[in-house]
């Protein structure tokens, strides 16, 4: 299936102590670099965020006003999109690799599909129609500061259950444990 991508790695990593939480490695290389790997066959990947060191083809471009959220970074990236699907990703995920087949495989007839784990909903661990997110998007009026939950409140949506694909890296301890799953 062809489809587009969107990295959100625009965050303060407050919990972290605003260090530049997307180039924390893990594994020997930074989280964005993995992530960016996982949707290595999207024919766009769009980067919201500020630019950043790293050999990866890749759009780049700031949510506005910079630091205005998910929902802000996904209006200054969709419009650089243009496949049917897009998929959207935090940049601090890893282990997300193995998700985005399933995660495109139980999209459709859905507006959106993501990650669930433990009942909780992972917003940006996600598949969406683009037609659907476009609508979303137009919906929300004020991007800044609107949350993702917000965002698909009137889309269908499709639960795929998450294998430990969606840990993030929040907190210093976040960072220790993916760490320590990556250690051979």
């Amino acid at each position: 299936m062809a489809y587009d991508a969107v990295v959100l790695a625009g965050g303060a990593a407050r919990r972290l102590d605003g260090v530049d939480k997307p180039m924390l490695e893990v594994g020997d290389r930074p989280m964005l670099v993995h992530v960016l790997d996982a949707v290595a066959a999207a024919r766009v990947r769009v980067v919201v965020g500020p630019r950043r060191p790293i050999d990866r083809d890749t759009v780049w471009c700031r949510e506005d006003p910079p630091g205005g959220g998910p929902v802000a970074g996904l209006s200054a990236a969709v419009p650089l999109t243009d496949a049917d699907t897009v998929v959207v990703l935090a940049a601090d995920l890893p282990g997300i690799a193995p998700a985005i087949a399933p995660l495109l495989d139980a999209l459709s007839p859905h507006d959106v599909a993501l990650l669930v784990r433990d009942g909780r909903r992972n917003y940006l661990a996600a598949a969406w129609r683009r037609d659907a997110l476009v609508s979303a998007l137009g919906r929300i009026g004020e991007p800044r500061g609107a949350s993702m939950r917000g965002l698909i409140a009137s889309a269908t949506v499709a639960e795929v259950a998450d294998a430990g694909w969606g840990d993030d890296c929040d907190t210093w301890s976040d960072l220790a444990a993916l760490r320590d799953r990556s250690s051979p």
